[in-house]
């Protein structure tokens, strides 16, 4: 299956995408994840992403469709993909579309996850990432907490809170995506693509993508 997950930062894009990954094995892939490990390797491309990523900022499109091209044609995704946090505008939108064209994919669902903005500030301001590039495990405060403070349960480095889940720049986060990315819910709506969901529960968000694709994750 090849699907997109659209949503606010917070609504639970990756923890579905990760789920979904254990029906069928279709790839993960996470440009959010992806930058932040260039940024950690000190490459070109993330140093230059850098800047935009601590404000909270979007990421120039140029740059993200550079990693895309390259990323979707890699071996693993010949069984599917889940998009995770791309498209975010709709320029890449467009770009992505023109893109599975030329290499010879295409969608299967758009899939917007809907949650409350309180949600997504207790979500994010509570969340706290491993400082260790090669671990990055994630950790909530209140709902999956670490068995010592302060410290991964993986791989015992501190954990710590990224700069882009302050409250401030959760803020400066949302009113990009409501300005930049929320237009995409239309867009795929027109492509005949889009499912939307409440998000606050995991096993029915799964089991409607399930329905919907025709029972074929399972």
């Amino acid at each position: 299956m090849n699907v997109i997950l659209l949503g606010a930062p917070g609504a639970g894009k990756g923890t579905i995408a990760k789920l979904l990954t254990d029906f069928d094995g279709s790839v993960q892939i996470s440009t959010g994840d992806i930058l932040r490990g260039a940024v950690q390797a000190g490459s070109e491309l993330g140093k230059q992403a850098e800047v935009f990523m601590n404000t909270g900022d979007l990421v120039p499109d140029q740059l993200i469709m550079d990693i895309m091209e390259s990323r979707l044609q890699a071996s693993d995704c010949q069984n599917g993909f889940l998009l995770d946090g791309f498209p975010r505008t709709m320029p890449q939108a467009e770009a992505l579309k023109a893109l599975l064209s030329k290499i010879g994919m295409q969608l299967d669902i758009a899939v917007n996850l809907k949650v409350s903005r309180e949600v997504i500030l207790d979500r994010l301001a509570t969340r706290r990432t491993c400082s260790n590039a090669e671990c990055q495990a994630i950790y909530n405060v209140k709902s999956n907490p670490p068995k010592q403070a302060g410290i991964c349960d993986k791989c015992g480095s501190p954990l710590i809170q990224r700069e882009d889940e302050t409250e401030k720049a959760i803020s400066h986060r949302l009113k990009v995506y409501n300005e930049k990315t929320a237009p995409l819910i239309d867009f795929y709506d027109a492509e005949g693509l889009l499912l939307s969901l409440d998000a606050t529960s995991s096993d029915a968000v799964i089991s409607a993508i399930k329905t919907r694709l025709g029972g074929g994750l399972g």
